[in-house]
């Protein structure tokens, strides 16, 4: 396939990031085409007209005007069923099964990176652009393109890209990675783009209301209620149903025992939720699978490195064993807080992301 190397297709959510992510490459003399992925599911959904979402119909528009401005092509396509199978149905299920999901991270593989990455290659064009903070590098020793963390530290999303292939890499270009939030903002208002005070999205963007509600309008014949028991297998109390709880929770578990109680751990097997003490949430080893490399091809003996377990999570030294079966054991130097199953695990070595992969079950 003869792909065009000046034609790139940015995807673009209507915010600031993405618009400026359209402006930069622009400028640099790229032909640029604007994509906003159609994700919604039906036009009665609530969310798809809440003001600043990234998937509203308030996002089109916006992304539609900075097009308008910037002249350049803009499309909206259709990528519902897709999402519904794989975002929204893992983002159920995952609950379902008491793991705590994150979309973000499935819809980076499964939509933006796989599914638009082809839909842009379809049109001729060899690059897809988003506006994640963070950097590709071409390593001509090994031969690799590695990511690396933005340069703002307080808005670096290398954490959410740790599933990027090789191929991928190669056709992907990452502008906002050299820039600071603020800088962005002030290119955006040089510019004149008119998203340039727009307020950054932080909501799960399907979910209009709260979790426990999309999750009881999605499945609730699937969630029973259960018991609620101590480490030792006393029962405290019921819960509602386990899709209703994350490690480290400690508000609306409905029991009273005198000293604060945590959700320590979740047994899909007797649907049960267990609670202990603060102390009780501290692990010091987790096996993670699914396991993605970037700087390297596999794992082939145990190494050091920094793990990161939530996206607001300081990573953390610890040791990276290899396992037979192609998952980790990660052991880190020091126990820590709330290692949550499901939640993602991402290995560095300074500004660079080795790979990464889910967390599947803690150490006893």
């Amino acid at each position: 396939m003869s792909l065009n190397k000046n034609r790139v297709v940015v995807a673009m959510s209507g915010g600031v990031d993405s618009s400026t992510c359209a402006y930069l490459l622009k400028e640099q003399g790229y032909e640029v085409i604007g994509i906003t992925m159609q994700i919604w599911q039906d036009p009665s959904e609530e969310y798809i007209y809440r003001e600043g979402g990234c998937c509203s119909i308030g996002a089109v528009y916006d992304a539609r005007k900075v097009a308008e401005k910037l002249k350049i092509p803009y499309y909206v396509l259709n990528f519902k069923e897709l999402f519904n199978e794989k975002v929204v149905n893992y983002f159920v299920d995952e609950y379902l099964v008491g793991r705590t999901p994150n979309p973000c991270i499935a819809c980076n593989k499964y939509i933006k990176f796989e599914a638009l990455l082809k839909k842009a290659m379809e049109i001729d064009a060899y690059y897809l652009a988003t506006g994640h903070y963070a950097r590709i590098e071409y390593d001509g020793e090994s031969g690799r393109y590695l990511l690396k963390k933005g340069r703002d530290k307080t808005k670096d999303q290398s954490y959410a890209l740790y599933n990027l292939t090789q191929e991928q890499l190669k056709h992907l270009l990452l502008p906002l990675g050299k820039f600071t939030k603020s800088q962005i903002r002030e290119i955006a208002r040089k510019a004149g783009l008119p998203v340039a005070e727009k307020p950054d999205s932080q909501e799960i963007c399907f979910v209009n209301t709260n979790y426990k509600d999309f999750l009881k309008e999605k499945a609730i014949e699937r969630i029973k209620p259960g018991p609620i028991l101590d480490t030792s297998g006393k029962v405290l109390g019921q819960h509602e149903g386990i899709a209703f709880y994350t490690i480290g929770q400690r508000r609306g578990l409905g029991i009273s025992a005198g000293k604060p109680l945590y959700v320590v751990k979740i047994d899909p097997k007797k649907n049960a939720i267990i609670v202990g003490e603060e102390k009780d949430l501290f692990t010091k080893e987790f096996q993670a699978e699914k396991i993605n490399w970037i700087a390297f091809d596999s794992l082939t003996q145990k190494i050091r490195a920094y793990a990161k377990i939530r996206y607001n999570f300081e990573e953390k030294p610890a040791e990276i064993h290899p396992l037979e079966s192609g998952n980790v054991k990660v052991v880190f130097d020091e126990p820590q807080k709330s290692v949550t199953p499901g939640q993602s695990v991402v290995f560095y070595d300074g500004d660079l992301v080795l790979g990464g992969g889910i967390i599947a079950k803690k150490g006893e």
